[in-house]
This record gives C-alpha cells, sequence and structure tokens, in this order.
C-alpha cells in the first residue's frame, strides 16, 4: 500500500516540496541538466509542478516541457500553478506509457517518483526510449532505511517508522539506480548526496511535514490514534527541551544515454 497523493497526503507533499528541502532539491536537478533554449524536458512525476516553472524558463518559447502525473490531483494544481506558461504540457499517465515519440526528450527529470512504482524497469525503460542520445536522466530518490525521526520513545519511534516501510515499493533505490541505468546504455553516472539534519520543527522545516505525512501513513497501517498523538506530542517536548532531530538521506543520480 503506497501513499495516496490525491489524499491529503498529496496536500501535504506539496508542502513538503515548498519547504527548503524542496527548493534545495531543485536547484540541485536544474543545476545537473545543462539546459539549453528550444529543449524538451520531460518531468516524471510531476506532482504540483514545482519544478515545471524553472524548465519552462530555462527552456524558453521555443521549447516545450512535458508533466508527466498519474494522479488528477496533482496535475491540477500543477495546472494553476505554471497558468502563465504556454510551453508546459500535462500527460496523465503512468511513467512507464508516456506515449512520447521515441527520442524527443533533451533531459528526463524525476524527483521521488519512481520508488513508488512497484514494477519500476518498465519506466526507466520508457525514460531510455524518449531520451535522445547523450541526453541526460536527472533523478532524486531517498534512502528511506536512514530517514528517521530523534527525540521520542525508542520503541514507538520505531513501531512509527516500522510501519512507514510500507508507504512505497523501493526504499534503497539510490543504490539500485546505478547499475539499472548501465544495464541500459547510461554512462557518466555520478550520485551526490543531498542529506540534510534538522533540529527545528517550523513552519518551513521538512521534519514538519514528514512528521504529518508519516503520522497519517501509520494510522493506515493499523497503528491507532493515541499511539499517533503520543508520538507526536513527544516529539514536540524533545525540540522544546533541545533534543529533537530528523535526519533524511536524499540522493541525486544523473547520467547520459550513450549513442543507439
Amino acid at each position: 500500500m503506497g501513499i495516496d497523493f490525491d489524499s491529503n497526503l498529496g496536500k501535504l507533499q506539496r508542502l513538503m516540496a515548498e519547504s527548503i528541502a524542496g527548493t534545495t532539491r531543485r536547484n540541485a536537478i536544474l543545476n545537473e541538466l545543462e539546459i539549453q533554449a528550444g529543449d524538451n524536458i520531460i518531468d516524471i512525476g510531476c506532482g504540483a509542478g514545482h519544478l515545471l516553472t524553472h524548465l519552462a524558463k530555462a527552456v524558453g518559447i521555443n521549447g516545450t516541457i512535458y508533466g508527466l502525473d498519474p494522479s488528477e490531483a496533482q496535475i491540477e494544481q500543477a495546472q494553476s500553478r505554471c497558468s502563465e506558461f504556454v510551453n508546459i504540457k500535462y500527460i496523465k499517465r503512468n511513467a512507464d506509457e508516456s506515449q512520447l515519440r521515441t527520442d524527443s526528450c533533451h533531459s528526463v527529470t524525476s524527483t521521488q517518483a519512481l520508488e513508488y512504482i512497484p514494477d519500476v524497469e518498465p519506466a526507466l525503460d520508457e525514460i531510455t526510449r524518449i531520451l535522445k542520445p547523450g541526453g541526460v536522466f536527472v533523478n532524486v530518490s531517498i534512502l528511506w532505511d536512514h530517514l528517521k525521526f530523534h527525540g521520542a520513545n525508542e520503541g514507538l519511534n520505531r513501531k512509527i517508522h516500522d510501519a512507514f516501510r510500507a508507504h512505497c515499493s523501493h526504499q534503497m533505490l539510490p543504490m539500485e539506480l546505478p547499475g539499472k541505468l548501465g544495464r541500459r546504455g547510461f554512462k557518466n553516472i555520478k550520485d551526490k548526496s543531498l542529506a540534510f539534519v534538522i533540529t527545528r520543527r517550523d513552519s518551513n522545516s521538512p521534519a514538519r511535514y514528514s512528521e504529518a505525512v508519516m503520522a497519517n501513513f501509520a494510522l493506515t497501517q493499523g497503528l491507532s490514534a493515541e499511539e499517533i498523538s503520543d508520538w507526536k506530542s513527544q516529539l514536540e517536548r524533545a525540540e522544546q527541551q533541545g533534543r529533537f532531530g530528523f535526519t533524511s538521506f536524499p540522493v541525486l543520480t544523473s547520467a547520459n544515454l550513450s549513442q543507439r
């Protein structure tokens, strides 16, 4: 059972994208792309379109940005956010069936999307098909085994984290991705850590939104509302006492597609 991005969790995910963590990963992606005016770029799992606006400005009026997402709610959010841009097109489909032409994109990006696809191989095949030879693929996925809250009772904390493991299909996708890309003819495969540590739960903190996402998801896994409330209260007390922490380990993977 994964996260339903048409639900309130989708709203929390959009808040996360607007936090400092979201800004950092978008900047890292843009720095890897080497975008040229007139490029065609697809963002797989575009969500509410936070990256699309930056891409649309970079390619200019002669370029085209495709925002692909299977969620109607996310596409609607993206359309609203990006309404001023005429060079963005939306594709409400799964990652393995973009229906774009072969070799049609100069770059492909994806942020925290591939780890939610149970069988990620067809999606990677589709990315390889639509990417031009020499084009760049940039992906950000989290090493979920290394995401952790600190400050709550260890037994309860572990229980919440163990329940959250069911939220995505690939806990450690960045460890598997280089091999998968290499087998598809990618070269210059590089990994870059975007890891961070948070010690506050302020309104711009990704810790605040991760806490809410994990709490809501744990409820769907059979944990009681009392347990969830207790966990959140313990984290709040830990922050007040100066012993709160939240660690996350996103990884940016980039690669160029070899000549066919």
